[in-house]
């Protein structure tokens, strides 16, 4: 498909690249592989040298990404740092991006200036780059190659209800990639009658309250710290801090007055700037990652993209990794909103003919439909071999692809990007979830994986015909299909949503599982009969019993081994302490009453055929064995399993 991209070419590159595809196809696999191979440490090497030919005072804005728990004020602590200077409509003012906002270097030294109090700022940086969706989401989403894209990432926590279930997961994220971040505890102002300074650094804020006003700030801080604590984390104010490689740094804020925000960010500028310095030299070779892939009107299909190297032009020929297969094509034009003083018209994009590091931007393509967010995205460059490029660009879904069974019994999982299958998978697969997948797919559900769900009912697995769908849209015709055909399919934007729904269906599942299996299963026993408890003798027997092994349960068949194994019936019911109960453990002594199934069970008399030095024994066969291992196994103990053992020998069981 590469000369249906080529076709507005010039003629004699395309033929030269149809001649160049027939060599391929010529190759053997082997002499292919060497030659990707090859490619590869060239390219490799040529960005190692790029590192080292680096100017170590030339760095690059840090991608910073913002993530907390729902509702603890993300959006607004992004508001407030977008706020500073777009009042005042200056050109120098923060820059409105795709998917990221661009917070320059004097814009930063300006929010700073009362903080510092006039002493001079040694900024390196030309700014700071926020990513504009805040959430795990965008988190996930940003996995450049193995390493998260983010540089360095401020964590949300509320100071008035702690940790939460979010949070908790933000952390345990942030610890898997070695991000470095900072918490900022948000929410200040709603303490007991704060008076707010807007807009001041928090120390100065702090010296203006009254005691208890920080008594309640110091109980509550001390609180959330603790809950970090017991994540493994340890943690400190930052102006407290001993040593910053080991503590977290803490700033108190408010987002809606403020306070603690000109902190945050000269605490992020100070930290990337003197620990990462190698990280954030700027290159001259391209890094880019895909953050999503979207259609717009008289644009077709676009990806916004972030650029954290090099730089992007028009008319570049760049490989971007497809659901179904790489895809190469051209960059048909660049596009960034405008910057806030012009921005009369809304949604007006601007174009440009190259666009430098690091920046978000809407790249304009041919054939961009599968394009799946979450991946690298690779500029082919005049040094390159466009093959091993393609290779590259796949190996973030072959490395995904590779942890599903596509063989076994499991479910079918849905995402929007392949950061977010990612999480879920990696959620699924942790040992307190462990739910079995079986089929994977980027996008909305459509038709056919329905289709692919549905192989779970004609394989009898019913319980596995379930799409989890995350954060994606359903069409109408897999909806109907669905009911049709008997698949569930559950959609939630949160994780753990999905993951309760499947987990109360599942446990639905069980216990219809169980309530067709409750006959065939029998649970071992073996019960005394109290001589002075014999209330009934023949049809139905109605006795008093001890349960001396095991669990004596409604519906268990019981039989005399004593006296030739002779067949009694059913358990119909038990009382115990004249109350009717489902079942009686060992050492509880019941009431009972027994069913005959037959004529030659009714005949059986108390007395004639057996007694009171016989015991009843629940009579277990094979298929009762496997019923229970199958669908009962979390309610029988230890003890009980060594009961079945010695019941086999009774009741001569293979």
């Amino acid at each position: 498909d590469d000369d249906d991209d080529d076709d507005d070419d010039d003629d004699d590159s395309s033929s030269e690249e149809s001649s160049d595809e027939s060599d391929y196809s010529e190759d053997s696999e082997e002499a292919r592989e060497r030659r990707i191979e090859e490619a590869r440490d060239k390219r490799l090497a040529r960005l190692a040298k790029a590192r080292e030919a680096a100017d170590k005072s030339v760095l690059r804005s840090p991608i910073c990404c913002i993530l907390g728990h729902v509702d603890v004020g993300k959006t607004k602590i992004l508001d407030n740092i977008r706020r500073t200077n777009v009042q005042d409509g200056e050109a120098g003012g923060i820059t409105q991006q795709i998917g990221a906002t661009f917070v320059p270097a004097d814009a930063i030294e300006k929010r700073t200036l009362p903080l510092r109090g006039g002493r001079p700022f040694d900024m390196k940086l030309p700014g700071l780059l926020v990513i504009d969706t805040p959430g795990h989401e965008s988190f996930t989403n940003l996995r450049a190659r193995g390493s998260g894209l983010c540089d360095v990432a401020v964590l949300i926590v509320d100071l008035m209800h702690g940790l939460e279930q979010q949070t908790i997961e933000s952390i345990n994220m942030l610890k898997m990639r070695k991000t470095p971040f900072i918490i900022a505890l948000n929410k200040i102002d709603r303490l007991y009658q704060w008076k707010s300074v807007p807009d001041g650094p928090v120390r100065e804020a702090f010296k203006r309250q009254k005691d208890h006003v920080m008594k309640e700030f110091d109980d509550r801080s001390s609180q959330v710290f603790l809950q970090l604590n017991e994540q493994g984390l340890n943690v400190s104010l930052y102006w407290k801090n001993p040593d910053p490689r080991r503590y977290v740094n803490v700033v108190p804020t408010s987002a809606i007055t403020g306070e603690g925000i000109s902190d945050l960010l000269q605490l992020m500028v100070k930290l990337t700037q003197s620990m990462m310095q190698d990280r954030l030299t700027l290159l001259s070779e391209t890094q880019c990652t895909v953050l999503e892939v979207k259609t717009m009107e008289g644009l077709g299909t676009t990806v916004d993209v972030v650029l954290v190297n090099g730089t992007l032009h028009e008319g570049d020929r760049i490989v971007v990794c497809g659901l179904s297969g790489p895809i190469v094509t051209r960059i048909k034009s660049l596009k960034t909103p405008q910057v806030m003083k012009e921005m009369r018209v809304k949604g007006m994009l601007v174009e440009h003919k190259e666009v430098r590091a690091a920046m978000g931007v809407k790249i304009v393509a041919p054939g961009l439909e599968s394009a799946v967010a979450g991946t690298s995205l690779y500029v082919v460059g005049p040094e390159d071999d466009e093959e091993e490029l393609k290779d590259s660009v796949m190996e973030d879904m072959a490395d995904i692809f590779s942890k599903v069974d596509k063989s076994g019994e499991g479910v079918c999982v849905q995402a929007s990007t392949l950061g977010s299958l990612e999480a879920l998978l990696s959620f699924l697969d942790s040992p307190d979830v462990n739910i079995a997948v079986s089929g994977i797919n980027i996008g909305p559900v459509h038709k056919r994986d329905v289709l692919r769900a549905n192989v779970m009912n004609e394989k009898g697995a019913k319980k596995f015909a379930v799409i989890l769908a995350f954060d994606v849209p359903v069409s109408r015709e897999a909806r109907e299909m669905a009911q049709e055909y008997n698949v569930r399919i559950f959609t939630a934007d949160i994780i753990y949503h999905l993951f309760d729904q499947f987990t109360a269906y599942m446990k639905q599942i069980k216990a219809q599982e169980q309530e067709a299996a409750r006959l065939e299963a029998v649970f071992p026993c073996t019960l005394q009969i109290m001589p002075t408890c014999v209330f009934n003798k023949k049809d139905p027997l109605v006795v008093g019993v001890e349960v001396v092994e095991g669990i004596a349960r409604v519906g268990t068949p019981l039989a005399v081994p004593t006296q030739g194994g002779i067949e009694l019936g059913r358990i119909a019911s038990l009382e115990l302490n004249h109350k009717a109960v489902d079942s009686a453990r060992a050492g509880q002594s019941v009431a009972m009453k027994i069913e005959p199934g037959n004529a030659t069970e009714q005949s059986r008399m108390y007395g004639r055929h057996f007694d009171h030095n016989d015991q009843l024994v629940s009579l277990i066969t094979r298929e009762s064995i496997n019923a229970l291992k199958s669908h009962f196994a979390d309610e029988m103990t230890k003890d009980d399993w060594r009961l079945v053992v010695k019941l086999k020998k009774v009741w001569g069981v293979q």
